[in-house]
């Protein structure tokens, strides 16, 4: 288990206020703290074709060589939408290391080397269990509400961003989508909006955003988003476990 289990969070009143209307939250007293803390998480280093190399610190994992280069490593990304198929937008909050107060998916985050289940690599298992945990500690989304099996893993995409040139991200970012309504409590360390979007929607929404989208949600928005959208209910089209995507 992670040794972040504590959790600082906002007040939410009801899921259904979120359908439309985005929450805000203010920043923990030890949210900074927190984040450094978590640097210290080791993270799963692999090669091009996502074959485990053995590990290494987040922060070294996010750290920007000065020749420009980041150690690659395994994330996840979790697409989360309601059973109006509204999907799940969070900002990031100011704390994060890596690009803080940006808008992104419902969660993004890696399996941990040292939590041994988050090694399991059958059926992308591991990962499945870290998204858990995550959302748990990100969003207060409780565990029995999101089960591992509940996962859509879709594919794994291969980005890197030097973010501001200190800390920046260098991923095979497995793609995980799940429709469940859940009951939200997100922890403001991590976390200083939410809101949900409606499909026809997503055009504007994201063009009156008052800050960026973090790089792997920009990509995934601009490569497989809306496709994978519009086949909310038809996922198993569009699932490619074969190949490594690039963009």
């Amino acid at each position: 288990m992670s040794t972040l289990l504590a959790r600082f969070r906002g007040f939410l009143p009801s899921a259904a206020a979120l359908q439309r209307q985005p929450l805000r939250f203010g920043s923990a007293t030890a949210a900074a703290k927190l984040q450094e803390l978590a640097l210290e998480e080791n993270c799963i280093l692999v090669d091009e074709s996502d074959r485990v190399l053995g590990n290494a610190s987040k922060r070294d994992c996010h750290r920007v060589d000065p020749d420009g280069n980041i150690r690659l490593h395994r994330a996840f990304s979790v697409f989360l939408f309601n059973s109006r198929g509204e999907m799940l937008l969070q900002r990031r909050s100011t704390h994060k290391i890596t690009f803080p107060d940006c808008y992104t998916n419902a969660c993004c985050s890696h399996p941990l080397h040292d939590i041994e289940g988050e090694r399991e690599e059958l059926n992308a298992l591991g990962i499945r269990r870290a998204a858990q945990r995550r959302l748990n500690y990100e969003l207060g989304i409780p565990l029995s509400q999101v089960r591992p099996e509940n996962f859509h893993f879709l594919t794994r995409i291969h980005y890197a961003d030097r973010g501001d040139g200190v800390w920046g991200e260098h991923e095979i970012d497995y793609i995980l989508f799940l429709q469940k309504d859940v009951d939200l409590k997100p922890n403001e360390g991590e976390v200083s909006e939410i809101r949900y979007i409606a499909r026809n929607e997503l055009d504007q929404q994201i063009a009156s955003l008052e800050a960026p989208l973090t790089p792997w949600f920009r990509l995934i928005l601009a490569h497989r988003l809306p496709l994978w959208w519009d086949n909310l209910h038809r996922l198993k089209k569009h699932v490619n476990l074969g190949e490594i995507e690039r963009f």
